[in-house]
């Protein structure tokens, strides 16, 4: 079992930035892929960016060059660093991860943390 908590919402205007934390708790062995997604108001949830256990990377590709997804497997955190930020940007987001163990994969989500960018 993992526990995902979010951080680092808050309220900023376009053009700004935020860190997004995701703190992992419980039993942090074979997880090997986490992530962040995203969810405007309205609309379906989304990828944001993937990281694995590596440190390999993938983002959407409309969010390619501002924002960037880190891992620090010593303090089993992902965080999410967004620089110039959009009032389309706005949404709760949600860390993820999947944990392999044996055949299986288990889907683990967090709570969510609200970022909204104004204008």
């Amino acid at each position: 079992q993992v526990e995902l908590v979010e951080s680092g919402g808050g309220l900023v205007q376009a053009g700004g930035s935020l860190r997004l934390s995701c703190a992992a708790s419980g039993s942090f062995l074979k997880v090997n892929s986490m992530a962040w997604y995203r969810q405007a108001p309205g609309k379906q949830r989304e990828l944001v960016a993937t990281i694995t256990s590596g440190g390999s990377t993938k983002y959407a590709d409309s969010l390619k060059g501002r924002f960037t997804i880190s891992r620090d497997n010593t303090e089993n955190t992902v965080y999410l660093q967004m620089n110039s930020l959009k009032p389309e940007d706005t949404g709760v987001y949600y860390c993820y991860a999947v944990q392999s163990i044996g055949p299986r994969d288990y889907q683990y989500w967090g709570q969510g943390t609200q970022v909204t960018v104004s204008s």
